[in-house]
Formats: structure tokens, C-alpha cells, sequence
């Protein structure tokens, strides 16, 4: 399967095999972790929405993987790069599928909030700071709306048909739409494209008639969320992001 890597991933190597694509997991990734994935695309699976297809659970060589039905086509992002005069098109595209998914629900998933509030926990911030964050998190409405959690254009594919497809649901949960464009808003400004991140933010507040200010009040919770993942090279980025003072 060496051969047929099609992406790369801290922790995990996804393969084409056939018309199949498998995701398999390094063995000392959480197993807990691994099977609430596949239970979250089975999920989102029963919404309807364009996604790839759970089909297996397994083990290879000792190693955790899901196998799911393979998309022919080409990422978003990729696409962004090659025919940056047209990013506009893009991003109006990127905001439609995402709209798409806020309208649908799926009550098995986990919720935003408490995943929110885990993390926050988890973060490498002082008490002070935590306790601000998990004040605003709960002040913030509850929404059961399908959020990914890691939207971002590397994670859709424009299949050769033409159809839209949303990939990875690892961190897929059930809560507010705004937290999950905030997410998407600072993941542009970690990639330092600024131009996309203004052109996404101000089409997602238009497109779903949500103020700006709204959004921006999720974006010192989703950097905390974001900073739980120990990566130092965000950090002081991250920092900056979560003096909620700034968002008052």
C-alpha cells in the first residue's frame, strides 16, 4: 500500500486502495479517538450531505484504519492555489457547502460546548484566562447544528462530476454554527492567507445574516480550542488571538 499514499497526516497515512480510501492510524493514536471518527461519519452519513461513505473498520498490520468510499477529484485548496484570480468563486463556494451542513442536524454527535470546554481546559493558559473563556463559552446561545470543526478547503473536494465533498470528521460535533466559522476564520490566518480569511468572514456573515461581531466573539475560544494541541510554532499567534479583552 506504500505506493498509494494520497495524504499524510501527524499520526495517520490515508491510502487509495481500489475505489476505497483507508485511513490508518499509528499505533499509538487513542483507539477511544479512532472509533468516535468513524461513529461521527456515520452519522453525518445519515444527513445526507456529500461524504464520503464509512464501509469498514478495521485492522491492518496491528494498526486501527477506516476504509471509506474514495472521491475523484481535487481539494478545494488546491484549486484556490493554482486560480488565485478567481479565490472570490472559491470562497462563495466554500460558504455555500458550509451553509449546507449548518442547516442539518445530527443528534448523535457530541456537543460543541463540552468538547469546547475540554479543551479550554487543556489549554496552556492561566487560571484567570480559563475561567473568562469557559464564562463567555457558556454565556454563548446553544445550537444543534452539524459543525466540523476543522472546515477549512483542504478538507472539500469538487469531485469530477461537480459535486461538493466535506472529508474528515474527526472533530465533527453539534452546537453553534458561528464557533465552527470562527474555527475556519482563524485556520485561514494560521496559513497567513489573510486575503481569504476577510473575503470567508465577511461572505459566511452575509450569506447566514449573522454579525460580524458575533462571530468574533467565538475566536478567543476557538484559538484556546486550538492551543490544546500543544503545536509551539502556533502558540504565540494563538496567544494574541485569545486576549479576550480585544473581543469585548
Amino acid at each position: 500500500m506504500e505506493n498509494n499514499i494520497i495524504a499524510q497526516r501527524p499520526g495517520k497515512k490515508i491510502y487509495r486502495v481500489g475505489d476505497t480510501a483507508v485511513k490508518v492510524f499509528d499505533s499509538e493514536y487513542s483507539k477511544a479517538d479512532i472509533l468516535n471518527e468513524a461513529l461521527n461519519q456515520a452519522r453525518v452519513e445519515q444527513t445526507g450531505l456529500n461524504i464520503p461513505k464509512i464501509l469498514e473498520v478495521s485492522k491492518i498490520d496491528g494498526k486501527w484504519a477506516i476504509t471509506s468510499t474514495f472521491i475523484e477529484g481535487r481539494t478545494l485548496a488546491s484549486m484556490i492555489k493554482e486560480d488565485r484570480e478567481n479565490l472570490d468563486k472559491y470562497i462563495e463556494k466554500f460558504v455555500e457547502i458550509q451553509l449546507q451542513m449548518h442547516s442539518k442536524t445530527a443528534y448523535g454527535l457530541n456537543k460543541l460546548k463540552d468538547k469546547m470546554n475540554e479543551k479550554i481546559s487543556a489549554a496552556d493558559l492561566d487560571a484567570t484566562t480559563r475561567y473568562e473563556l469557559h464564562t463567555r463559552l457558556e454565556s454563548m446561545p446553544k445550537h444543534k447544528k452539524v459543525c466540523h470543526g476543522d472546515y477549512n478547503p483542504t478538507n472539500i473536494i469538487i469531485g469530477v462530476e461537480g459535486s461538493a465533498y466535506i472529508l474528515d470528521w474527526s472533530h465533527a460535533s453539534q452546537g453553534n454554527a458561528s464557533s465552527d466559522a470562527a474555527t475556519t476564520y482563524l485556520l485561514f490566518n494560521l496559513e497567513g492567507d489573510t486575503e481569504a480569511a476577510q473575503l470567508y468572514i465577511d461572505l459566511f456573515c452575509k450569506k447566514s445574516d449573522t454579525a460580524k461581531q458575533y462571530v468574533q466573539q467565538w475566536l478567543p475560544i476557538a484559538a484556546a480550542a486550538r492551543l490544546s494541541k500543544g503545536n509551539d510554532n502556533e502558540r504565540d499567534f494563538l496567544m494574541k488571538w485569545i486576549d479576550i479583552i480585544d473581543y469585548q
